[in-house]
């Protein structure tokens, strides 16, 4: 979806990159996938872009999501066949085990409504809306589906 942050001034706005807001990926909140306990969504996503065992163990092991990006974004290690067609579930997973692992988080998602959800990294026009505001916002878009999967599961 090409979005236009003018569209809804009403539009919840965060960044996936604050280590200090809840509902981004950076987020220093752990939960087990997977056989491992991940400090993070980030550290998640980027190590499941790779087979390698060794090389997902040393973004497991990174100090800081920020750290766990770099390592995840090396262009020398092979990211698996079908990653891109993927990207989207496996952030999504983790999200949604986040929020059923911290209980606050998943409330704090809820709380929003059906407000839309804008991730406003400046320079990421996938996961975000980019400087000029023309990004995907896909970020957003899993924030807004699994808050409504958390609902259904409610009802």
């Amino acid at each position: 979806m090409v979005f236009n942050p003018k569209a809804d001034p009403r539009a919840i706005r965060l960044s996936r990159l604050d280590v200090n807001e809840p509902l981004s990926s950076y987020s220093k909140h752990s939960f087990e996938l997977d056989g491992h306990e991940w400090p993070s969504v980030e550290h998640y996503y980027q190590a499941a872009k790779f087979e390698d065992e060794k090389y997902k163990q040393k973004i497991l092991s990174a100090a800081h999501p920020r750290e766990a990006t770099k390592l995840g974004e090396v262009w020398f290690k092979p990211k698996k066949s079908n990653w891109k067609a993927k990207r989207i579930v496996m952030m999504t997973r983790g999200v949604y085990i986040k929020c059923r692992t911290h209980e606050e988080i998943a409330a704090k998602l809820l709380a929003t409504g059906d407000e839309l959800i804008v991730d406003t990294s400046q320079f990421d026009y996938y996961w975000g809306i980019g400087r000029d505001g023309r990004g995907e916002n896909h970020y957003g878009e899993v924030l807004m589906a699994v808050r409504n999967r958390l609902r259904e599961e409610q009802a």
